[in-house]
């Protein structure tokens, strides 16, 4: 027994019947296939209306949502100071009170603690690059912490401790100083000092120490270079 499917605008002679209905996977016909799939999805995902997209970037329209959303991504990881977020915001163009109502939660909840900032900046500045305290005063106020939040942090460095890691710093570079003449290797290494916030009279002190260990000839060098 046959069946005729009947298909508009088509003559075809009838077809055994197999049990099985019409192809619509993989036929050109009738807008199916996998091309018009593509543009059937294309279609879906671009109907949305403006809302819902926004809504589906995370793109809040209230502003001291949007300040929430931002100190908390910049916030991931990294602490910063109530400057830092502040600055941030106001290149957001996000308006001055919602920012400040935001931080202030902020700094009430602990999320901003300039003063921990600072103490942290210390440790991690000073043993990790060997930054004198002139050089950590500098960096800290470029990140708008306070000057007495800075002078607590400062204070946990002592003469003795500064000078014992410019100590170290001239021995990890000496080495590379070898070959030169005397007045060479001081320029270099108190330059080193230098860059590094020490003082003039603690560098050519270390230096002048460092070197007469390797046995240079250190007279004439006891005045300011």
């Amino acid at each position: 027994m046959t069946r005729r499917t009947e298909w508009p605008g088509s003559d075809a002679e009838p077809a055994p019947d197999s049990g099985a209905g019409p192809d619509y996977g993989t036929g050109s016909g009738g807008g199916f296939g996998e091309g018009a799939g593509r543009r059937a999805r294309s279609r879906s995902r671009s109907s949305g209306s403006p809302s819902s997209s926004r809504a589906e970037k995370g793109e809040p329209r209230d502003p001291v949502e949007q300040a929430r959303n931002i100190c908390l991504r910049l916030l991931t990881g990294t602490p910063r100071t109530r400057k830092q977020l502040a600055d941030a915001l106001r290149k957001r163009e996000i308006p001055d009170e919602a920012a400040e109502e935001v931080l202030s939660r902020f700094e009430d909840v602990g999320l901003i603690d300039d003063a921990a900032f600072a103490d942290a900046w210390v440790e991690s500045r000073h043993h990790g690059r060997g930054l004198a305290r002139r050089a950590l005063v500098r960096e800290l106020r470029t990140k708008g912490v306070d000057s007495a939040v800075i002078d607590e942090a400062i204070g946990q460095l002592d003469s003795e401790q500064e000078e014992e890691t410019a100590r170290e710093l001239v021995a990890r570079k000496l080495r590379s100083t070898r070959g030169l003449d005397r007045d060479r290797r001081l320029r270099r290494l108190a330059g080193m000092l230098a860059r590094k916030g020490y003082g003039e009279g603690m560098a050519l002190r270390v230096v002048r120490q460092a070197l007469e260990v390797e046995g240079e000839d250190t007279e004439g060098l006891e005045e300011p270079f």
